[in-house]
Order: C-alpha cells, then structure tokens, then sequence
C-alpha cells in the first residue's frame, strides 16, 4: 500500500490502463470460449467488483474478472445440461464459495491453508497456465509475426526498461503490436463501425 500512495496520479492512470486492457482481455474472451455473453460477463464482473470494493473498504485494488479455471467444466456442462442447467451449476457453486467465505471469516485464513497447502495450489496453477497454452498457440497463429513482435517487446520492456516503461510492459507490447498491424495494413475497424454503439446484457434464467 505504500508504493501506491508513492505513485503520481499519472503514473496511476497509466499502470491502470494496463490493468484494463489485461482485465478486459480476459472477461471478454473466457464468455467468447464458453459460449456466454460478453456484454453480461462484463457487466457482471463490474457489480461483483464494485461490492467487493464496497466490503473491503477499497483495500486491495483489483479487477474481478472472468476466470480461466472454469472453462473446461462449462463447456462440458453446457454440452450436457444446456446453458439454463449450466447457470444453475453455477449459482450453487457460488453458494458453495458463500459457505467457504464465511468458514474463512470465521476461523480465519489458516483454514484454507490448511485445506490447500501449496502441494495442492501449486499444480492447480500450472495445469491452468498448461491449458490455456493451446488458446494463446491458437490465437498467435492467425498471424505469428505481429504475435512475436509484441511478445518480444513486453519481454525486452520488462527485463531492459526504466522507471515507468518497466511498469508496464504488457501495454506496451499491445502498443507496438498495434503500430505495426496499421502501417501493415492488418488493422480493420469494420467490425467496430458495424456494432451497435449500445448493447445490453443478454440475461438466460437458470434451471
């Protein structure tokens, strides 16, 4: 918490443009791989942020987004039980995580350490990490020279760079990604002029 009131508020804006498009990156393409709404995913990721902002008293300053550990078992279960069956599944998993939330607001944080001590957190992490390598293989390879050049500019930002450059190399390997797409000519906005300039969220009642 130091460091973050040590930061100016430019660099703030900066490092969280970063954060944005990494967070928006993810909530928009987990719902894109399951077949759910991007436009709820967002929005439901901008309410479940804002209370846990509100609970928290604005303590951790974080982005809660769509996450990547549950891909496979919603692809299955919508194969199985339709996307209604699904968001059942759903709502008693969040259940679940209420219990647990509260188990650990009672008997403290030791309590998941227990329950998941880093022999356990540990390969859980790595198996996430493993599965999402076929969809970022798959994605580079639409066109792998615009994918390496912005994979070696974060790297050599993040290893090389000074002061606020270093802190952001993710945006800047988007940036330069992009640069290099326009003068290539790779960039269409077609799909951005054809988009409606409002979209609400499509809501499906669980069964």
């Amino acid at each position: 918490m130091e460091n973050k009131k040590q930061l100016s508020p430019a660099l703030k804006t900066v490092v969280g443009v970063q954060f944005l498009f990494v967070a928006f990156g993810a909530t928009v393409l987990v719902p894109l791989l399951v077949g759910l709404d991007p436009s709820t995913a967002l929005f439901t990721a901008g309410i479940g942020t804002l209370i846990f902002h509100l609970v928290t008293k604005g303590k951790v300053p974080i982005f809660l987004g769509s996450s990547f550990a549950f891909i496979a078992p919603i692809v299955k279960a919508t194969e199985l039980y339709g996307l209604p069956g699904t968001l059942s599944g759903l709502v008693a998993v969040g259940a679940v995580y209420f219990v647990m939330s509260a188990l650990v607001k009672w008997q403290g944080v030791n309590l998941i350490k227990r329950l998941f001590p880093p022999v356990v957190i540990g390969p859980v992490i790595m198996l996430i990490g493993l599965s999402l390598a076929g969809t970022g293989v798959s994605m580079a390879s639409e066109d792998w020279l615009l994918a390496i050049i912005a994979l070696v500019t974060a790297i050599v930002v993040s290893m090389y760079a000074k002061g606020l450059l270093k802190l952001i190399p993710i945006f800047a390997g988007i940036i330069v990604g992009f640069a290099v797409a326009a003068i290539l000519g790779r960039v269409d906005f077609s799909g951005v002029a054809a988009a409606p300039w409002l979209g609400l969220p499509q809501f499906v009642k669980p069964e």
